[in-house]
């Protein structure tokens, strides 16, 4: 992680992009990249080679890279080259190994190389495999994983078998691009740079926690591949886990990358693991029907095209978390995701315990809520504190008021894209902001006993109309415990 006032600049490398002729090339890494190289972060001489199984010339490719996907004049221009082949073809690796040494050769990357697999899961083993016999996995290179990490925990773990049998872990970058997000890091700042948040920052003060991931659009044209992931995999297991370990973890002894990752394994390890008698308890699953207006009537989820008629996969995932450890027993924590919900909003929100004895009517606070503080992660980035004030005027009636930070309007610096910070980690070799093996294989011991009830639960899944908060059964997971959803 970036310490100091010193400049965080790549050395001249290249990244290979396996699965290159898809959308997430062209709309996030290669805008990424030339966003770096434009600021002088990514010297001119690195190279971008894409690997995928569509031909296609050095000229095609870089025009289909570049084309709408960059907003200034590319600054890796003749930096671009493309390689054709199968991924589980042992020649396509050995051609990719000479073209890698022609470019150290000519453009002095030294060995310097990312494997970035933007491919389906897949295909990730067989790249894998094809880079560790093709002599390709050792050195100054490194492989960039991207989620889903497996399906679940068994999965994960013969997929860790195969990646560890050609690289070691320290070379292995999993990514999640929600930790790539200023506002995510902020949680760090937010904690461990201001004293004046630590004293309450713990069961004492915090009532519950509530995290919340929520999404207008539906599935759209990814119906195929959401009925095979669903809402809790797609963002619970990863996203939300993420954040809930960086707010809830204790402080690193620095910002190292092993001393903030070792914190947010020790935190995820205290979570208190489902067993298969809670989950109807605990959990609740969702789908969204169709809703809206007359004018601007939204498709149910079985009617997005590949989506089983008679589909049991879930749009909308809640959750109690339990954290069994000294500064979190006792305190719940919700979390939720949801597709075509009313609001796209990214927000952690630490509610507060009441006052234990509140010298004022009832009448005069009844528009008083308990006090919070609100981490916006997006869209709009920063952070809210909700408190009780006076209203002006004779009578002594006191409702809730609240403070706001914006970093739009606080800083000057514009925040890069999530993936412009995470691939200059990527070619630095910092992996703080990546996930470790022992963490994600955590991650999935929480979520699979959610995932695998479900999965045989002989009940029909519970609706909610498009454009709602949600199933009723999500409201009652928080009305047992006396407490209610934040949904304004």
């Amino acid at each position: 992680m970036e310490q100091g006032n010193g400049e965080r600049n790549a050395p001249p490398s290249v990244l290979v992009i396996f699965g290159a002729s898809g959308d997430l090339t062209r709309r996030k890494l290669v805008p990424a990249l030339e966003s770096l190289a434009e600021a002088g972060r990514l010297p001119a001489r690195s190279a971008v080679v894409g690997v995928g199984r569509t031909p296609m010339s050095d000229a095609e490719f870089q025009t289909k890279v570049l084309d709408g996907g960059v907003s200034v004049q590319p600054a890796l221009t003749d930096g671009y080259c493309y390689l054709a082949g199968g991924y589980d073809d042992p020649d396509t690796y050995r051609r990719l190994s000479g073209l890698l040494d022609q470019l150290d050769a000519d453009r002095g990357t030294a060995g310097n190389r990312v494997f970035y697999l933007s491919t389906p899961p897949e295909a990730f083993e067989p790249i894998v495999t094809g880079l560790g016999a093709a002599g390709l996995s050792c050195g100054e290179c490194r492989v960039v994983i991207e989620k889903p990490y497996g399906t679940d925990e068994q999965t994960a773990e013969q997929l860790d078998t195969t990646v560890h049998a050609h690289f070691t872990e320290p070379q292995v970058f999993r990514i999640d691009h929600y930790l790539g997000k200023d506002t995510v890091q902020n949680l760090l700042a937010l904690r461990f740079a201001n004293a004046v948040f630590e004293p309450i920052w713990n069961r004492t003060w915090v009532d519950h926690v509530q995290i919340t991931v929520a999404e207008t659009l539906g599935v759209g044209t990814r119906g195929s591949f959401y009925e095979s992931a669903g809402a809790t995999r797609d963002i619970l297991q990863n996203h939300v886990l993420q954040v809930l370990a960086l707010a809830l973890m204790e402080a690193p002894t620095s910002f190292a990358a092993e001393a903030v990752r070792n914190e947010k394994v020790k935190l995820l390890q205290s979570i208190r693991l489902p067993t298969a008698t809670e989950i109807d308890r605990i959990a609740v699953r969702g789908q969204y029907t169709r809703g809206g207006t007359r004018d601007e009537l939204m498709a149910g989820y079985r009617e997005e095209p590949g989506v089983d008629p008679l589909s049991q996969t879930e749009t909308y995932a809640a959750l109690r978390l339990d954290v069994d450890n000294w500064r979190w027993a006792g305190v719940p924590f919700y979390l939720r995701t949801g597709k075509r919900l009313p609001r796209r909003v990214t927000e952690v929100a630490l509610q507060f315990s009441r006052p234990p004895h509140l010298p004022i009517s009832a009448g005069d606070a009844s528009e008083l809520d308990a006090d919070a503080l609100v981490l916006r992660i997006q869209p709009d980035e920063g952070i809210e504190l909700r408190f009780g004030a006076k209203v002006p005027g004779h009578s002594f009636r006191v409702r809730t008021a609240s403070m706001q930070f914006s970093y739009g309007e606080s800083f000057r610096e514009e925040s890069p894209e999530a993936y412009e910070r995470l691939l200059l980690d990527a070619l630095i070799g910092d992996p703080t902001l990546f996930i470790r093996s022992d963490e994600v294989l955590q991650c999935w011991r929480i979520i699979d006993p959610v995932i695998q009830h479900w999965s045989t639960d002989p009940k029909r899944i519970p609706t909610y109309e498009a454009g709602s908060w949600g199933p009723d059964e999500a409201d009652r997971l928080l009305e047992r415990d006396g407490r209610s959803w934040r949904n304004t």
